[in-house]
């Protein structure tokens, strides 16, 4: 065994400065690539390869613990040569302590389905701490120690040729071209993350739009406006927790009352459509629940206002050859489905308000499908149309990748 260790870190100097050099460019590749999957404009761009390029991040993640783990068996002779060194010491258990966080917490948003949102959520705001606080200083140490390393005068391993043949006031450049090149690209994730960085920091001091304001810039113009019932306002749940992430796959759609209308069709006795004045006049019920996104995000206490999903069921008359219940979206893209069994759960609800709000364009609204025991996609946004159909449907993510099986957690699944 100490062989094997003596045999791998002979020559570490110049292993060293190769993790440096592998660890900076695996981080360009993570920053980069999260920083797409995060952005709405890319996942409507993106599409489908959204998902291709969610495992490239998830993969390239993975790869990030060889440099990691090879450094960790090179540590005790590092360790040795930084005697004297406080700052560098300082600066290999900051770099390590944000690595590995950062892997870790990315292991548990992967493995989401295994976690629950339980571990997902705190795994998601270290996930972002890291991003936004760490990455910058990790892309700078990278960056900087591939070229600093290379000077044998200023860094603390050296081979043996120079231990004895060096020439004096010799140096190499800190910034030849390569570490041009690479300067600039830390350069341009910096530019790329900023805005982003800043909005994240806005949201979590309270600053930037608040709820008000997206209620009033919302591009929907629907009348009349549905009026909440009692327990709606003041909301019964006490008002949402948690801040909404935004993602489209289509641009977001705006509706008026000439074309936006509520259909519900296919296997059915009695197929129906209502416009929207019809359609605020239903009955309708209020629920609290929270609202998962297999992102890793939730939304806790949510006080949705609509109408059951099963009473659209029992009104319309499901045909016996029926097995599974469609939806879809408004964008005229995207669509998903339950089983008839799942579509029966007193909680799924075709819901119109929100903490006693309308709900937003970019929240999904006028009206959208809530189903809380289940990650978010299945929540169809702008629901205007349920269709019965005989046999199974593949919905959109599903068919990029994403499980059908969406249960939050596996209680669920064994009930239904």
């Amino acid at each position: 065994m100490k062989d094997w260790l003596s045999r791998l870190t002979k020559g570490y100097g110049r292993k060293l400065a190769s993790i440096h050099y592998w660890n900076a460019w695996i981080v360009v590749v993570l920053s980069l690539s999260g920083v797409i999957l995060l952005g709405g404009f890319w996942r409507e761009l993106l599409g489908e390869g959204r998902v291709w390029l969610k495992w490239l991040h998830v993969g390239v993640g993975l790869v990030l613990l060889i440099p990691v783990f090879y450094y960790l068996l090179l540590i005790k002779k590092h360790w040795k040569q930084l005697r004297g060194k406080p700052w560098q010491k300082f600066n290999v258990v900051l770099v390590l302590t944000l690595l590995i966080g950062w892997i870790g917490s990315g292991v548990v948003l992967w493995q989401i389905r295994t976690f629950g949102p339980t571990w997902a959520n705190p795994a998601l705001i270290v996930h972002d701490l890291l991003t936004w606080i760490g990455l910058p200083y990790i892309i700078y140490h990278a960056i900087t120690r591939t070229g600093w390393i290379k000077q044998s005068g200023k860094r603390s391993v050296k081979t043996d040729s120079e231990k004895y043949h060096q020439t004096p006031g010799s140096y190499q450049p800190l910034y030849t071209r390569r570490e041009f090149i690479r300067s600039a690209i830390g350069i341009g994730i910096a530019v790329t993350v900023g805005p982003s960085f800043f909005k994240w920091v806005g949201r979590g001091l309270g600053v930037g739009q608040t709820m008000e304001d997206v209620i009033s810039a919302n591009p929907n113009e629907l009348v009349p406006a549905p009026q909440p019932a009692v327990s709606s306002l003041p909301p019964i749940g006490g008002g949402a927790k948690g801040d909404f992430r935004v993602y489209s796959v289509t641009p977001i759609p705006s509706f008026n009352n000439s074309n936006w209308s509520f259909t519900i069709d296919g296997l059915v006795d009695r197929p129906s459509t209502w416009n929207w004045e019809q359609f605020v006049a239903l009955s309708r019920t209020v629920q609290v629940s929270d609202f998962h996104c297999v992102t890793g995000w939730s939304v806790y206490n949510n006080t949705w206002e609509g109408i059951p999903l099963k009473t659209f069921l029992t009104a319309a008359g499901v045909k016996s050859e029926s097995t599974t219940v469609k939806f879809y979206s408004g964008d005229g893209v995207y669509t998903d489905s339950l089983t008839l069994n799942q579509a029966q759960m007193d909680d799924v609800l075709i819901a119109v308000l929100h903490d006693g709000e309308v709900i937003t364009a970019d929240l999904g609204g006028p009206v959208r499908l809530i189903v809380p025991r289940m990650y978010a996609y299945k929540s169809v946004k702008w629901l205007n149309r349920i269709e019965l159909i005989q046999g199974d449907h593949i919905g959109y993510w599903e068919d990029r990748g994403y499980d059908k099986d969406a249960w939050v957690s596996k209680s669920n699944k064994t009930a239904y």
